[in-house]
């Protein structure tokens, strides 16, 4: 059990906000909101007890919905977490986030910045000026981990609903409830309550310091799309992606990323195209294993192992930066 961190001088922690439901303001007489309303000196005046926990230091990012987030904001996001970072006296970084992609945007930082210091990402499900609203509490534990000496070395974290979990881990699984984050194989990080951290086992994947992206110059990502499979599918879906330009593609397919005779023969062709093929699954859960129902060492197919459709694409629109050797690729996905 680890306290929160406390000092006669409180770490420094670098808060970059990018908007989201945690920042939503609802709209006047209606049901809605508009995600990213609240500036973030907004939502900490909120919490005035995070001043005993940590010496904040602001940044607006971006003010968005996390539905509109997109690789430009990733880069930039990723460059101004590098920066904190590289800073000697900075403690950690705190991204206040939509919850509809967090999950990718915390695979993206995951990696590709090289730092052992703690980056936690924090959101909410119901917005700010809601009944109950749980933007504040996430917040402060979230600062409370960033602050906390051993949170580092662990990778990208997201907090929620005092839980912590690993960014490559951590799934959304429910519109709308604030349970919504779940660990889909191998459980929490830790527990966080009233800031007050329970850490339990590290990460066992590459991440951050430890990414060969994380020493990357990536100023563009590769075009990667995702179909989702289901029965009685064509190929018209997969034959457009690669038309548009996708120099990958990740196939949601059935049960252990199966796909159906014409997904499959559209995919091949694609794949002697020099298209890189992914596949994971719609299952929400296990692993994606080589060579049971679909041949991948005769297609040049890469299995996505144990990532769900949206993180296969992170890792492969990096992946494609330095590669396009299925096999290479293959190795990757073994590796993060």
């Amino acid at each position: 059990m680890a306290t929160p961190a406390s000092s006669p001088t409180p770490p420094r922690i670098r808060l970059l906000a990018t908007g989201g439901t945690i920042a939503g303001a609802q709209t006047v007489g209606g049901r809605g909101y508009q995600a990213g309303a609240l500036s973030i000196e907004a939502l900490i005046g909120a919490v005035p007890q995070l001043a005993a926990i940590a010496r904040l230091e602001v940044e607006q990012v971006a003010a968005i919905g996390s539905q509109d987030m997109d690789e430009a904001v990733w880069l930039k996001l990723a460059a101004r977490a590098r920066a904190a970072l590289a800073e000697p006296e900075l403690a950690g970084v705190v991204i206040t986030h939509g919850t509809d992609t967090m999950e990718e945007t915390g695979y993206f930082l995951n990696l590709v910045v090289p730092s052992a210091k703690p980056i936690v990402l924090v959101g909410a499900m119901r917005p700010a000026t809601e009944i109950s609203a749980d933007g504040p509490m996430n917040l402060y534990n979230a600062v409370a981990v960033a602050a906390h000496p051993e949170a580092a070395g662990r990778g990208v974290l997201v907090v929620a609903n005092d839980e912590i979990h690993f960014a490559r881990e951590v799934a959304k699984t429910n519109t709308t409830q604030v349970g919504t984050f779940k660990a889909t194989h191998r459980g929490l990080a830790g527990l966080v309550h009233a800031g007050r951290l329970h850490l339990y086992a590290p990460p066992v994947r590459r991440h951050t310091a430890g990414s060969e992206f994380a020493v990357l110059p990536v100023t563009a990502l590769p075009r990667v799309d995702i179909v989702y499979a289901y029965a009685g599918m064509g190929r018209e879906l997969i034959d457009a992606a690669v038309r548009a330009g996708a120099k990958g593609l990740v196939v949601a397919g059935v049960g252990d990323g199966n796909l159906n005779a014409a997904a499959l023969a559209a995919c091949a062709a694609a794949a002697r195209a020099g298209v890189a093929i992914v596949r994971s699954s719609r299952t929400g859960g296990g692993v994606v294993e080589r060579n049971l129902e679909v041949p991948d060492d005769e297609l040049g197919f890469i299995a996505a192992d144990e990532l769900n459709p949206q993180k296969a694409r992170v890792l492969l629109m990096l992946g494609l930066t330095r590669t396009a050797d299925p096999a290479a690729l293959q190795a990757l996905f073994f590796a993060y």
